[in-house]
C-alpha cells in the first residue's frame, strides 16, 4: 500500500527541477542581454519568484547573485573586446553596458586584477591578431544594412 508521505520527496524533486530549470533561463537571458538594462525585479518575476527569493535561490545555484553574474559576464565580455577590438576603453565600457567608466575600471579591476588600460597593454606585449578596427566591431554589433537584392546577372556561356 503506498503511503502519501512516499509521493512527496518525488514532488519535491520535480520541483526543484523547476525551479532550477526557471533559474537557468535567467541566467540565460543574463547572458544574452548582459549589455542591457535588465532588472533583477523583471527576471524575478519571470522565474516566478519574489525579488529577495530570487537573488537567495540564485545565489544557492550559482554560487553568486545575479547583479554580480551580470557584472561578470560584462567583465569577461570587456577582456575580450580589450583583446581582439581596436576600441577605446570608454567605448568598450558603454558596449557592454555600463554607464560609468569608473564603475567599469573599478569592476574590472576587481575580477581581473588590473585595469583595463593594463589589461589591453598586456595583451599587446603577449601578442596575437591584430586588433580588428572598431568601425567592423560596431558594425558587428548593430548589423549590417540590408542588401539590396538585384537581377542576378547569367554568367556568359
Amino acid at each position: 500500500m503506498d503511503s502519501p508521505v512516499r509521493g512527496k520527496p518525488r514532488a519535491r524533486a520535480e520541483a526543484d527541477i523547476n525551479a532550477l530549470r526557471m533559474l537557468r533561463r535567467a541566467r540565460d537571458r543574463i547572458d544574452r542581454d548582459y549589455a542591457g538594462t535588465l532588472d533583477v525585479a523583471t527576471l524575478a518575476g519571470e522565474a516566478g519568484y519574489s525579488v529577495g527569493q530570487f537573488i537567495r535561490a540564485f545565489e544557492s545555484a550559482y554560487g553568486e547573485t545575479p547583479g554580480r553574474y551580470r557584472t561578470r559576464r560584462r567583465v569577461e565580455r570587456a577582456c575580450e573586446l580589450l583583446r581582439s577590438v581596436n576600441l577605446t576603453v570608454t567605448e568598450v565600457c558603454l558596449l557592454v553596458g555600463f554607464s560609468s567608466v569608473g564603475t567599469f575600471s573599478r569592476r574590472f579591476s576587481e575580477l581581473v586584477g588590473r585595469s583595463p588600460t593594463a589589461y589591453r597593454q598586456e595583451a599587446i606585449r603577449r601578442g596575437g591578431p591584430a586588433p580588428i578596427p572598431g568601425c567592423f566591431a560596431l558594425m558587428w554589433r548593430t548589423g549590417l544594412p540590408a542588401a539590396e537584392a538585384g537581377p542576378a546577372s547569367a554568367a556568359p556561356g
